[in-house]
């Protein structure tokens, strides 16, 4: 049985990918003590790295920024699935967390959430019986999940039926986009399904929800246009709610979240209602931003909020890797790849250098570029004849990520390092 310290503080070894075959066994927490730089070759390459600083900028400018907009942060816990990441998250202020599956939820629980999130529809009879459960050995612990159609309902009440001892589940209508992922499409689908949750005896509605990233252009009048009409329908139905007694306790939850373009529905989240409203935003990526997709996001994010350069958020995830070969000009083959890296929503990003046998990083010429990803191969390509000091055999590069959730679950474990790649601290991944 896993214990709070094998969560929160396991004992690493060599049997986890980036650990030092030549080092005994450690806990998570003594890994600071240990002494290592990730560019003294004192761990073994590929290596995804935290940096500290970026880090805990962005959990402080996230959560300053969300209590300017009088909303709370329910961080969505999938990108990492780190408890001591979690922990973090909380320890800064969010209100809660958000996870997308129950098996999610019980390592955020264990790892001291109490008011959570699953964004995403349950249904399974297991995972019903898994949230009752959590739900009975916590007293203090709060979950709701999505719902967004009667077929749905109808399957948690056959479950709750046969279940007569089982506490109500509580639960957020979920508003959808033609061409979307899941969600109610009509306003009269909706309203239709609130009414049907309202009158059930299995589950208690607490609120409205969408999601609104999956559109993001990154342009700002689109993007405007897109999630105005979203929280437009978003607001319809939780006024409807409201006006006619549909929800249930002190107060709605009316929340969104993604992590491109957050700040055009953050003020959207707290309609004016009749009762109470708690806004929520489940932006998850922004704790370790990234070199790419979200890189790109963030620059109309930053013209919206009036953001000069580097004052919001910072990348804090590299993965670094050794040049292995140099078969023909113009081409170098790095010791990375899919099993390592993110590669979904774009190719990683050269961002540095380091020579053999130097701990001090450089930047790489701006031609630089990752062409292609195999299982363990990258291909690091420029042009020749402009490249005065091309890569060479056992030279380390630094690779900036685009979308790190799908770097987070390729690792077990991660070193948090300060700015000079010195080992301060560690994290765990549970995926």
């Amino acid at each position: 049985m896993t214990t709070e310290q094998d969560l929160l503080d396991p004992l690493l070894d060599a049997r986890f990918k980036g650990y030092p075959r030549t080092q005994p066994p450690r806990r998570r927490s003594e890994i600071g003590r240990a002494g290592w730089h990730v560019l003294a070759d004192d761990l073994p390459l590929p290596l995804a790295v935290l940096k500290r600083e970026a880090l805990e900028h962005n959990l402080g400018w996230m959560q300053a920024r969300v209590r300017q907009w009088g909303i709370d942060l329910a961080p969505h816990g999938k990108t990492t699935m780190s408890p001591q990441l979690f922990r973090r998250q909380l320890d800064a202020g969010a209100w809660g967390l958000t996870f997308a599956t129950v098996n999610q939820l019980a390592v955020g629980v264990a790892a001291g959430a109490r008011r959570t999130l699953i964004a995403n529809q349950v249904m399974n009879a297991e995972d019903l019986a898994g949230i009752q459960l959590l739900l009975r050995e916590h007293a203090d612990l709060r979950v709701v999940f999505l719902v967004d159609s009667r077929a749905q309902l109808a399957l948690i009440e056959n479950w709750a039926r046969r279940h007569a001892d089982s506490l109500p589940f509580e639960v957020m209508l979920e508003i959808g986009v033609p061409g979307g992922r899941t969600g109610c499409r009509t306003q009269a689908e909706a309203i239709g399904l609130a009414e049907a949750l309202h009158a059930s005896e299995a589950v208690r509605l607490v609120g409205i929800e969408c999601y609104e990233g999956l559109a993001a252009s990154g342009q700002t009048e689109a993007d405007t246009a897109y999630a105005n009409a979203l929280m437009d329908r978003v607001e319809a139905v939780a006024r409807h709610c409201d006006e006619n007694g549909l929800f249930e306790g002190e107060e709605a939850i009316v929340s969104a979240g993604g992590s491109a373009i957050f700040d055009l529905v953050a003020g959207r989240l707290k309609p004016r209602l009749r009762g109470g409203v708690r806004g929520i935003l489940r932006s998850g990526c922004y704790v370790t931003h990234d070199h790419g997709f979200y890189q790109r996001m963030l620059g109309a994010v930053d013209q919206r909020l009036g953001c000069e350069c580097g004052e919001s958020l910072r990348p804090a995830l590299e993965v670094w890797a050794t040049v292995q070969s140099c078969p023909e000009p113009g081409l170098a083959i790095l010791a990375v790849g899919k099993r390592d890296i993110s590669f979904d929503l774009a190719m990683p990003v050269p961002i540095a250098r380091a020579a053999a046998g130097s701990r001090v990083p450089q930047a790489v010429p701006p031609g630089w570029k990752i062409t292609g990803l195999n299982d363990q191969h990258a291909y690091l390509r420029w042009d020749d004849a402009a490249s005065p000091q091309p890569p060479v055999v056992g030279e380390r590069v630094g690779l900036g990520i685009s979308h790190p959730c799908t770097t987070f679950d390729k690792w077990h474990w991660m070193p948090v390092v300060e700015e000079d790649y010195r080992v301060s601290d560690a994290v765990s991944m549970h995926f």
